[in-house]
């Protein structure tokens, strides 16, 4: 059943219903957060060759050109999602569209790394204010299992976008690390519709019967609920960036050294990640929600594990493969409950934590790394005691499932 709304302006009395189209414009601007990070990796040796002579400690600098924008969503994205609560979701969306396509951009024009970062910093904002304004609307737009099919979708459309973006980021950055920056201005044909097909959800309209019966945010099922969905992703988030920021140092270990190929191997993750979410959905209806959690996890540390100890491109294929089908479960699973818990007079807020834990978790991916990689000497055995970590978390997932089904059915149903 399809949410009443205000009509839009201009419109006659009749409140509109949302469509396929208005799910296509709130699917597309998902995707701009996936594309912030994929179409600069498969460039960051160009980056490091370049800045190298003037910048110290090159190694932890570059890989922060794709993690700060992390950084910055971690940080804004409670604030983006209070303002969306407050100020509304439409406007706010169009405008962080404009900034997430100027700060995109700018960095092509400039030639020092420390102000790179500190626009992909700015950038990050924006990027958290669209995550979060296109989830919440989700959650507006439409009840029930067509508000599940979305969720599916927009880790489904994410998967496939950001596999496209990973490909032609790595083709444009073979002329120049600079071209990749300037597909950020593509986001701004998104604008027109946005202002046309779009509309600020009611705040008036009656709740449905669902959200009557729905637990209070402050219940104790709801905080365990947020707290186990924010962790949950945290980790997620950490395992799943292993490969966009560590696989192409470990390519070029290899003698890999195209930023083409780079590009296809972990667009080749993402596309798998388009298989993991397309299988939740069967999954979670067989498995219930612990058990998938196990399953995700457990893909995660396996692919991981083949990563680190790849000898070919063929095997760093099988293992990125393998690791993004669990990632492609993660985010839906995570998320779901959330949106069909939480009142709506807080679900962007509450959305704008989810949003926060996620790109802290993978913000931290390149940190945890190199902490481990400093105690276990080297790359490759820090992402193989990660893989200990992802086990260990997916076996508890596991055990608490068979020990407290019916505490997480009330906490987590959906």
């Amino acid at each position: 059943m399809l949410k009443q709304t205000h009509p839009a302006p201009g419109a006659g009395s009749a409140a509109p219903r949302a469509t396929a189209k208005q799910g296509a414009i709130i699917l597309l601007g998902s995707s701009l957060t996936i594309m912030g990070a994929v179409m600069v990796a498969p460039v960051l040796p160009k980056i490091a060759a370049e800045f190298a002579p003037t910048t110290p400690d090159i190694a932890t600098m570059v890989p922060l050109v794709v993690a700060a924008p992390a950084l910055a969503i971690a940080l804004f994205a409670p604030v983006a999602g209070w303002l969306a609560d407050v100020a509304g979701r439409k406007w706010l969306l169009i405008l962080a569209t404009l900034l997430y396509a100027l700060f995109g951009f700018l960095p092509s024009q400039l030639h020092s790394l420390e102000a790179i970062l500190l626009v992909r910093l700015v950038f990050g904002c924006a990027e958290a204010t669209i995550m979060t304004c296109c989830t919440t609307l989700i959650g507006d737009y439409w009840d029930g299992p067509e508000r599940t099919r979305y969720i599916g979708r927009q880790v489904v459309t994410i998967g496939v976008v950001g596999a496209i973006f990973f490909v032609i980021g790595g083709a444009a950055g073979e002329a120049s690390w600079r071209l990749p920056f300037y597909l950020y201005l593509l986001p701004l044909l998104l604008v027109p519709f946005m202002v046309r097909l779009l509309w600020e959800p009611t705040r008036a309209k009656p709740e449905t019967q669902a959200a009557r019966s729905a637990p209070a945010v402050s219940g104790g099922g709801n905080k365990v609920l947020l707290a186990a969905s924010y962790l949950l992703v945290f980790v997620g988030m950490v395992s799943a960036f292993v490969v966009p920021i560590q696989s192409p140092g470990l390519l070029v270990a290899m003698g890999i050294t195209s930023t083409t190929m780079i590009g296809l191997a972990s667009g080749w993750g993402l596309l798998a990640t388009l298989v993991g979410s397309l299988a939740w959905r069967v999954a979670r209806a067989k498995l219930g929600l612990a058990r998938v959690n196990f399953v995700l996890l457990a893909l995660n540390a396996v692919g991981l594990y083949l990563l680190a100890n790849a000898t070919s491109y063929t095997m760093v294929l099988i293992a990125v493969a393998i690791h993004g089908i669990g990632a492609g479960m993660l985010v839906p699973n995570a998320l779901a409950p959330l949106l069909e818990r939480l009142p709506e007079r807080l679900r962007a807020r509450s959305v704008g934590g989810f949003t926060s834990a996620l790109y802290l978790g993978q913000f931290s991916s390149p940190l945890i790394i190199g902490v481990l990689a400093g105690i276990a000497k080297g790359i490759p055995a820090a992402i193989i005691a990660f893989c200990a970590v992802l086990a260990v978390y997916g076996v508890i997932w596991l055990i608490t499932g068979g020990r407290d089904k019916a505490a997480l059915q009330q906490a987590q149903d959906i």
